[in-house]
């Protein structure tokens, strides 16, 4: 019989972005541990259709827009009930080289990997410091750690998400909080695609992790798990790093 420690039923996890890869991975995991689902997604139709094959509901807002995220949080604790884990998934990435980034590639980087962490992470902290709990978790990256060529503003959005992780657990852990995050390494999902089908790259990917592949999005799964259910009830402000070994070997 499965420990009641890691056992979520009763609980309500909203993630952000979370239509396909690790954002749905993530709530496919919530959802088998016992928790409500509700997802979050910038296409309509692959919204609705992770939230049919999940049997979830959905939450559809612009989580770069901090007064749309207040409202839809607020409204929908009003007319369904209480948000208890919050997975700030939202992100993007953009390639190209530090001297000629797009500043507006810039902008938008910020805006949807760290302005959205704290936007919806606001709004659900809010209701979770009134009922004195709350699990947020929040989903860093390797590169939390550790930099690549041509992709430094999305470095320093995920480093910004792991300051913010902590300073979450400061600001909030009297409360009754615990705020986390996962720090994913290289992961074969839609938004490395263009990685994945770079032969030198997963070559060279295979030689520098110590576990010699990539990750797959299942796996990612015991983490969050874990983080949500009360197996974690004195973690906070933790970055937990899920990446065979990158960021622990030269």
């Amino acid at each position: 019989m499965p420990s009641p420690l890691f056992d979520l039923t009763g609980q309500r996890a909203f993630i952000t972005g979370s239509s396909q890869g690790i954002g749905f991975a993530l709530a496919k995991a919530l959802a088998e541990a016992g928790a409500e689902i509700v997802l979050n997604g910038r296409d309509a139709d692959k919204l609705a259709a992770a939230a049919q094959h999940l049997g979830a509901r959905s939450l559809a807002f612009d989580v770069t827009d901090h007064a749309a995220a207040r409202a839809a949080v607020d409204g929908f604790e009003a007319d369904t009930g209480p948000i208890t884990i919050l997975v700030n998934n939202a992100g993007m990435q953009h390639r190209a080289p530090l001297e000629d980034f797009p500043p507006d590639a810039f902008e938008r980087l910020l805006r949807t990997n760290i302005s959205s962490v704290f936007n919806v992470g606001q709004a659900c902290a809010r209701h979770m410091i009134a009922r004195g709990r709350g699990k947020i978790i929040n989903i860093a990256s390797v590169q939390t750690a550790l930099a690549r060529p041509s992709i430094a503003p999305y470095t320093a959005t995920k480093g910004a998400v792991g300051n913010l992780t902590k300073g979450m657990a400061t600001d909030w852990a009297k409360y009754g909080l615990n705020c986390n995050a996962i720090a994913p390494g290289y992961f074969d999902t839609p938004l490395n695609a263009a990685l994945v089908a770079d032969p030198d790259f997963s070559a060279w990917l295979q030689k520098r992790t110590p576990a010699g592949r990539w990750g797959k999005v299942e796996e990612l799964a015991g983490a969050c798990v874990f983080l949500a259910s009360d197996a974690a009830s004195f973690v906070n402000g933790h970055v937990l790093y899920v990446d065979g070994g990158i960021t622990a070997s030269l």
